[in-house]
């Protein structure tokens, strides 16, 4: 939070930010502005919405501090294990489903995290993955409808900028990558899913700039192979991939539940800086096409590519790590600039935690190994458990938690009643007002 202070134009208005991420570390079981305001001392959620809506604070510089934060800690981690450790930028969107039609970019839309066609908001991330190390998100852009910003009233309505313009969902990785490149980062690839690798601007952007990517593309993708011969990625599997000749059985990093096995085969092109990479799983054998770029000059090999195409899962797991530890999804904001604020903020919570475990893990790992048998016994020094991100957050929320002020909790009991006759005052008169408009 030190390194946010120049973002914020008064001392109260950063101290405030300071208890809202102290909340988002802790164990509430959900993080609105209600429970925040609680859990931070607060008598009632204004402050907490002033924060996210009116205060003056440059969200952006947060982001950009955030990141370079992000970037350094865990490369210094990564150091200490005295082995090149590859670093990834991998791009992948997440949503929030939300009711009505007052929040800025709503839309029906298929949302991910719901896995259906819903009501909702979807932004795009920026995840700095560092192999075996650690990874948390840098950079976000919300995705909003062209029709929200052509119509003048719903821009008004949900604070869009004057100045903002429509941007895909590869328009926007491209904004975020380079906000990334502005701050000095630096990645040895570049990973997305099919959303990305269908995007040509964001192809044509990346290797401009001589970053090397590896992004999924759909089955019906036409490459270019020798002698100008054009055909799609599923028919280059199937002419030149015949039988067990030319797939490797090769682990694509380690997940959940251990090693994922996978075959592997790797497919030239008529560029020798591009190539396409097919993953086959090994009990279904369901095909995943990943189009592959080097620039001249950086190691081309398959294991390289393959290393790179693991690492694209983290960012799923940032994902889970932000909604479910940190309130990534719990937004109950409705402005354009109150969004991207709590996204601001869930991430400066979850780089605390995921740097602090990174720099940690090395120290930690020191438990000793089980007994043998059951009649040995047990080691004088158990040693220490490795940390994860869900330790850390644990070991941040009891050390953050504010002691509790005497009538804090009648004060808050007093305000909810209050509120909740207020609302259903609201709904009713809402309810009768309807009425009246049928019957006449």
């Amino acid at each position: 939070m030190g390194l946010l202070r120049l973002c914020f134009a008064r001392t109260q208005t950063w101290l405030q930010a300071g208890r809202y991420v102290s909340a988002l570390v802790s164990d509430l079981p959900s993080r609105n502005g209600w429970s925040v305001a609680e859990h931070a001392g607060d008598r009632t959620p204004d402050r907490s919405q002033r924060l996210l809506s009116r205060a003056s604070w440059d969200e952006a510089v947060a982001m950009s501090q955030v990141r370079k934060y992000v970037a350094a800690g865990l490369d210094e981690a990564a150091r200490r294990s005295r082995r090149r450790r590859m670093t990834v930028g991998a791009l992948d969107e997440t949503g929030q489903e939300k009711q009505g039609r007052a929040t800025a970019g709503v839309k029906r839309q298929y949302m991910g995290c719901a896995g259906r066609v819903a009501n909702g908001i979807n932004t795009v991330h920026l995840s700095y993955v560092r192999e075996k190390t650690g990874h948390a998100l840098i950079g976000a852009r919300q995705w909003i409808p062209a029709e929200d910003i052509a119509d003048p009233v719903k821009s008004l309505v949900t604070g869009l900028p004057l100045d903002l313009r429509f941007r895909t969902k590869g328009q926007l990785a491209i904004d975020v990558l380079q906000d990334a490149c502005a701050d000095g980062l630096s990645f040895d690839f570049a990973c997305g899913d099919e959303v990305y690798g269908s995007c040509t601007e964001l192809r044509e952007f990346l290797e401009d700039r001589g970053q090397a990517y590896v992004l999924r593309v759909a089955s019906s993708f036409t490459l270019t192979l020798a002698a100008g011969t054009k055909m799609t990625c599923a028919d280059a599997v199937t002419r030149l991939l015949k039988g067990k000749q030319g797939w490797e059985v090769r682990s694509a990093g380690k997940g959940s539940k251990g090693e994922r096995w996978y075959a592997w085969a790797w497919i030239g092109t008529s560029s020798p800086r591009h190539s396409l990479l097919v993953r086959r799983h090994l009990k279904t054998g369901e095909l995943a096409f990943h189009y592959c770029f080097v620039p001249e000059g950086q190691l081309t090999s398959k294991a390289r590519l393959i290393r790179a195409a693991g690492l694209r899962w983290p960012v799923e797991e940032s994902f889970e790590l932000g909604k479910g530890c940190f309130g990534l999804d719990q937004c109950q904001a409705r402005l354009y600039t109150a969004i991207l604020r709590h996204l601001v903020l869930v991430m400066a919570a979850l780089a605390v935690c995921a740097v602090t475990a990174a720099q940690l893990r090395g120290r930690t790992g020191t438990q000793a190994p089980p007994p043998a048998g059951p009649a040995d016994r047990p080691p004088a020094d158990p040693g220490l458990v490795p940390l994860s991100v869900r330790e850390v957050k644990r070991l941040l929320a009891a050390a953050l938690t504010p002691a509790a002020q005497p009538g804090h909790a009648a004060r808050w009991l007093h305000w909810r009643r209050r509120h909740q006759a207020r609302s259903r005052w609201f709904h009713q008169r809402a309810r009768l007002a309807r009425n009246y408009a049928l019957v006449n």
